[in-house]
């Protein structure tokens, strides 16, 4: 669980298909860091994925859902922005919490803009008022408020979030958006872009995102699986993609093999539903996904093993790929 870092990634990143090479002169380019930060659930990663127009980082309503620094890059002719979007801040429960809070905190001191937001669709309540404070303690970095899901709230309602954020902190700008109904959504860009410094790209032109495939695949069936399970489970789960090789012999076919990890034997009866249902419905939905992913016909694996307490244990945290 990596800060952002200013290096080229590697041959597993996710590419957009039809892009070509450019060097732009530093003095006509910008390049840089952006980071969505907010309570849990207030559309992080949505805004994401609508900023950078593909889907790099996984959504559900259900809490957190996002465990990772997954950055997503945006490509324009003027402008390189890679937005770093991070787990919801909360009150930590269990050292996997505690790990997710430090590596918010710490992408907050790496990035080049901070994008604070708050939904137009929820009264301000103690929990943003405290990562107000929380992001404007971060020094000289530039803070932009932007009030997201706008679409889920009346003309009135928005414009009294916008009011009521304004007087939360002293904001470079307050910009109101909705990733879902595209509004506003290259003037956040655009804001975000202003805060940049002057430089050549970071990354290959084309790249979406740095995230290795196996990671992305593993999920996008954790995302499946959230939408599918009781609201306290889904802070039990955990997915690992062990291997992803072609099938021998076959170029359009990648055999993945997975493992779900959850904390309890009943936590496991849950995801296996009655005669195993709801697994085989996950690993549908999750391989269809995937095969998007790859543009490939896919045969998922999907297992399912009990991790007792993995949320609460250093050694198995390590295990699952939540370092220190």
């Amino acid at each position: 669980m990596g800060t952002p870092s200013r290096r080229t990634p590697g041959p597993q990143s996710r590419r957009h298909p039809a892009t070509t090479h450019r060097n732009p002169a530093p003095g006509d380019f910008k390049a840089g860091f952006a980071c969505f930060v907010g309570r849990p659930n207030v559309g992080k990663s949505t805004l994401t994925n609508a900023l950078v127009g593909a889907k790099v980082a996984i959504t559900s309503s259900r809490p957190q859902t996002t465990r990772r620094a997954v950055r997503g890059i945006v490509h324009r002719p003027d402008a390189q922005l890679i937005i770093v979007d991070t787990p919801g801040l909360h009150r930590p429960r269990t050292l996997l919490g505690e790990r997710l809070d430090s590596l918010v905190r710490s992408t907050l001191t790496e990035v080049d803009v901070i994008g604070f937001c708050v939904p137009a669709s929820e009264r301000i309540g103690p929990g943003d008022k405290y990562l107000a404070a929380e992001v404007a303690g971060t020094g000289k970095t530039p803070v932009v408020a932007v009030v997201t899901k706008t679409d889920e709230a009346s003309q009135e309602r928005v414009a009294a979030q916008l009011a009521a954020v304004t007087e939360l902190g002293d904001w470079a700008e307050v910009v109101p958006v909705s990733a879902v109904a595209g509004f506003q959504l290259d003037v956040l860009t655009d804001v975000l872009i202003s805060h940049l410094p002057p430089g050549r790209p970071l990354y290959p032109i084309g790249d979406l995102t740095d995230e290795p495939v196996q990671q992305l695949a593993a999920e996008l069936i954790r995302e499946a699986i959230l939408e599918d399970v009781r609201d306290e489970l889904p802070h039990s789960i955990a997915v690992v993609v062990e291997e992803m090789t072609p099938r021998e012999g076959r170029d359009d076919l990648i055999d993945v093999h997975a493992v779900m990890y959850v904390e309890r034997p009943s936590q496991k009866a849950i995801v296996l539903g009655p005669k195993g249902a709801r697994l085989k419905e996950v690993g549908t939905v999750a391989r269809s996904q995937i095969e998007a992913l790859l543009g490939r016909h896919v045969f998922l694996d999907l297992r399912i093993k009990v991790a007792k307490d993995w949320q609460r244990d250093p050694r198995q945290l390590r295990r699952l790929g939540f370092d220190d």
